[in-house]
């Protein structure tokens, strides 16, 4: 049975206002967060992304934030944590910390970036870190953040290598590649999408669901539209026409810029981020705010 489909949501930081260096996280709105994403049902919610703006969260973040997470969502959605990081090294130890608190379904892993490994450097890389836990592994391959592809044969040689690799984000980018990882890897192998925009199509080429930002401020939505594609329902392809506006939207400015001001327009979060991400451009925030008054979402 695979074990990672249908709606996850990269849920993104809430911030306190302070300084733009120091904003200490929001935890009453994470709370909030959550509770949209338990009413509605999301299948999982993956932690510390770049959504999420890990890399300006400490260590000491990181933890009371998953530790918070496991308590909300406990019995009601997976958990997934995200551990990348350029260094091997770094990434196990990260995936040790979190060995120690219970209640984490999976762990991300993304291609080392800036780099450019050779497919050798991915293969040793990612068994490497999956044999140092026994939880389940998601790779994340994103070939326009990254600069390297994680070829095909590579990632096979690494699910057959390791049990806990269970799935894949795939952002190469290349359909026929995305095309060759359902049919080269098992039954029980999953792979999601990395775009809100294409997960109709992708799974009416037999992809298992998504890995979302639009989750984060419409959950009902994107759980419907999961639902209706994945099970062929033709009612799907109707949601997935309605929220292109949207899907758009939120990527018209850097991820998670449009996402958080979003939920700040609706009273859930503030519109705070942590430097060096910063508030939408001028125009771009009017334009996107101007859509969100008049659209129903």
């Amino acid at each position: 049975m695979k074990k990672i489909t249908w709606l996850w949501t990269a849920l993104v930081t809430p911030f306190k206002q302070w300084n733009g260096i120091d904003n200490e996280v929001d935890y009453e709105a994470l709370d909030r967060l959550l509770d949209m994403q338990i009413d509605w049902w999301v299948d999982g919610v993956l932690f510390l992304w770049t959504t999420a703006e890990n890399p300006t969260l400490s260590q000491t973040e990181w933890k009371s934030i998953v530790e918070f997470g496991i308590k909300k969502l406990a019995w009601k959605a997976k958990i997934m944590v995200n551990i990348w990081n350029y260094s091997t090294k770094e990434s196990i130890e990260t995936a040790h910390l979190y060995d120690q608190i219970d209640g984490i379904d999976a762990y991300l892993v993304v291609n080392p970036y800036y780099s450019k490994p050779t497919q050798t450097w991915l293969l040793k890389h990612f068994t490497t870190i999956a044999d140092s836990t026994s939880r389940d592994i998601v790779l994340y391959n994103i070939l326009w953040r990254t600069w390297v592809n994680l070829e095909t044969d590579t990632l096979v040689k690494i699910v057959n290598s390791c049990s806990n690799v269970v799935a894949v984000k795939e952002a190469s980018g290349d359909l026929d590649q995305m095309k060759e990882v359902i049919t080269a890897t098992w039954d029980d192998f999953s792979v999601l999408s990395w775009d809100d925009g294409l997960t109709y199509d992708l799974i009416q080429n037999w992809w298992d669901g998504v890995i979302s930002v639009a989750s984060n401020c419409v959950p009902a939505k994107m759980r419907d539209l999961v639902k209706a594609s994945l099970g062929k329902d033709k009612i799907a392809e109707e949601l997935h026409i309605d929220l292109q506006e949207l899907f758009s939207k939120l990527f018209m400015q850097t991820n998670p810029l449009p996402a958080k001001t979003y939920l700040a327009s609706k009273w859930i979060i503030q519109e705070t981020f942590r430097l060096p991400i910063c508030e939408m451009d001028e125009k771009e925030r009017g334009e996107f705010l101007n859509f969100v008054e008049k659209s129903s979402f």
